[in-house]
């Protein structure tokens, strides 16, 4: 199993940016990729950003593609996500998310094992 712990959140003005982190811990060298995933106000929770650990391959949803960035710390086993130009429909609670099942697919969070508590990023307008 593999433990993650998002921090970064907060409250910023539409087109501010933020950066957020994953750290994961335990069982760490079993895990293929990482995802963020957010779940706004009454909606499902939903896929934003992938990485694949050893090649870095990275996928992003259509309405954040250009605007945010995932990369990884693959020595410090953490994941980032770099928020650019946020809009007040960013808003959610984000989690990150560990290891893809097998025959899983990035975009669908019950195909990852491991998550986060999530943390809350509130845009205004």
């Amino acid at each position: 199993q593999v433990q993650l712990v998002e921090s970064g959140g907060g409250l910023v003005q539409a087109g501010g940016s933020l950066r957020l982190s994953c750290a994961a811990s335990g069982r760490t060298y079993s895990s293929n990729a990482m995802g963020w995933f957010r779940q706004g106000p009454g909606k499902e929770r939903e896929f934003v950003a992938f990485i694949n650990w050893s090649r870095g391959i990275t996928y992003y949803a259509d309405s954040v593609k250009g605007r945010f960035t995932i990369s990884r710390d693959n020595a410090k086993n953490t994941v980032l996500l770099q928020m650019n130009s946020l809009k007040p429909e960013d808003t959610a609670v984000y989690y990150c998310a560990a290891h893809i099942r097998a025959g899983g697919s990035y975009y669908r969070p019950a195909d990852f094992t491991s998550w986060g508590h999530g943390t809350q990023v509130t845009v205004s307008s």
